[in-house]
């Protein structure tokens, strides 16, 4: 696709546009060029035909256009679809955006029924119509890659139920992920439902006086509902603010995500291996093995960030109705799409890939005295008061470090100096990784048959979640 102006020197040359009669002297080209759009909304052309072709649809029905003149058009559409996917289209931008460069080139193919395909509407209801289908269509398209990275997350988790890693399961910790990518599976869902409510039929910002049937295109166009006013209509952009914070959420999990993964994969930690078709080398350091995926999506959070507080403060100072200034509202709402599309789809190729360092995780583990608590359990299920539990145990840890062992490798003769209570099963009930895991057997847990439990409740929950 190119996309061509009718000046050599924009500073001079002058254009006449579309909607020119009003005027008594051209548009400075570089005016034209610069408030123009087209160089970016290009890219919802299918929702643009596909609202042209419901459109003409319904003003056949209800009188406006002959059958002849409907068929015509979607004729006509539907070929200019073809030519822009052919990558034939010329793209002009003293036409200004999307719509009128279609509906130029319609004119162009059929005559004056493409002229008619514009009566009962305006651009404003035109463009917020088509943007509404796009954040539709691209919350879908997200959905299903939330949905394969969750499912990638289960996979790697259950693989890992049992494996040790901090006094839990490092599929315990996976579960964790999970919960956080169904949290933002569930608020896109439920933000798609005011995203799906049809502009169109608004016209400028008062409605029209032709006899349109605005169920009828809610209905070819699967919108829920119409908008139920026209002033708001035209000029809500709620649902992609709605959108863009979803999205920087999900860049939020993302990238905290990758903090983990960044750590884990460094030199310190050893705790996971990410494969080397997500990595790259240094371009001095011939031993490094950088985790580029991780680092960029922690990096691409804050430009998401700032897409959102870009629509933010485009729309609040907005009065009614529709604005020139909602042009600006498209690249930052395309950019969080690009960026968090782009993300998961790293992300879905790459969690199932990691390797786990069992050994390595099972040792880092053992260090830090993590079963501390655990025997301070121990001593409360024996009568102890917590307090004095916790003040018995602390004795037990500063002997420990003091020896530089672990708790679990202190004598029972060494530990029942500080309680009596302490008996020779407290290495199997309390000191050991397995027993601290095992321990909290509950719904929510780290024991590895509750990580297996909730692997089977998740399942369930996506079946139902995407049904």
């Amino acid at each position: 696709m190119t996309t061509s102006s009718n000046s050599s020197n924009p500073s001079q040359a002058q254009t006449s546009g579309m909607w020119g009669g009003r005027f008594s002297e051209a548009t400075d080209a570089f005016v034209a060029e610069f408030t123009a759009s087209v160089q970016f909304d290009q890219r919802f052309y299918k929702q643009d035909i596909a609202g042209s072709i419901a459109h003409a649809t319904m003003l056949a029905k209800v009188g406006v256009l002959t059958e002849q003149e409907r068929d015509d058009i979607i004729n006509g559409l539907n070929t200019i679809k073809a030519e822009i996917e052919a990558g034939q289209f010329e793209w002009r931008i003293d036409l200004e955006d999307v719509h009128m460069n279609i509906e130029s080139r319609l004119t162009q193919r059929i005559g004056i029924a493409g002229k008619k395909l514009h009566t009962g509407r305006s651009r404003n209801d035109q463009v917020a119509t088509d943007i509404r289908l796009y954040v539709r269509d691209e919350i879908d398209a997200i959905l299903t890659l939330l949905e394969k990275l969750q499912k990638g997350i289960l996979g790697l988790t259950s693989k890992n139920t049992d494996t040790l890693a901090q006094p839990v399961t490092f599929g315990h910790h996976l579960i964790a992920w999970f919960e956080m990518l169904v949290r933002d599976s569930e608020r896109l869902i439920d933000s798609r439902k005011r995203v799906n409510r049809m502009p169109l039929g608004s016209a400028a910002l008062a409605g029209t006086t032709y006899p349109i049937d605005r169920a009828y295109t809610a209905e070819l166009l699967n919108f829920e509902a119409v908008a139920e006013n026209s002033l708001d209509a035209v000029s809500d952009r709620d649902f992609a603010i709605e959108f863009n914070a979803a999205a920087s959420l999900i860049m939020m999990h993302l990238s905290r995500m990758s903090e983990e993964m960044i750590l884990w994969t460094s030199a310190q930690f050893k705790f996971v291996n990410i494969p080397d078709r997500f990595c790259t080398g240094s371009s001095i350091m011939p031993q490094k093995k950088n985790p580029d995926v991780p680092e960029l999506i922690r990096g691409k959070t804050g430009r998401v960030y700032g897409d959102l507080m870009s629509l933010l403060t485009l729309m609040k100072g907005q009065p009614l109705a529709y604005n020139k200034d909602n042009q600006e509202d498209k690249e930052p709402l395309f950019d969080a799409i690009d960026t968090v599309r782009g993300s998961l789809m790293a992300f879905a190729d790459m969690i199932p890939a990691l390797v786990p360092n069992i050994e390595i995780m099972r040792e880092a583990a053992l260090r830090g005295f993590s079963t501390a608590t655990d025997l301070a359990d121990y001593l409360v299920k024996n009568g102890v008061a917590f307090r004095d539990a916790h003040e018995i145990v602390g004795k037990a840890v500063a002997l420990g470090v003091q020896e530089s062992k672990d708790l679990s490798e202190l004598s029972l003769e060494q530990l029942q100096q500080f309680s009596d209570l302490i008996q020779a099963d407290v290495f199997e009930k309390a000191l050991t990784l397995e027993a601290s895991v095992n321990a909290r057997n509950h719904i929510g847990g780290t024991a590895p048959a509750q990580v297996a439990a909730a692997i089977e409740r998740a399942y369930i929950r996506l079946e139902k979640l995407y049904a």
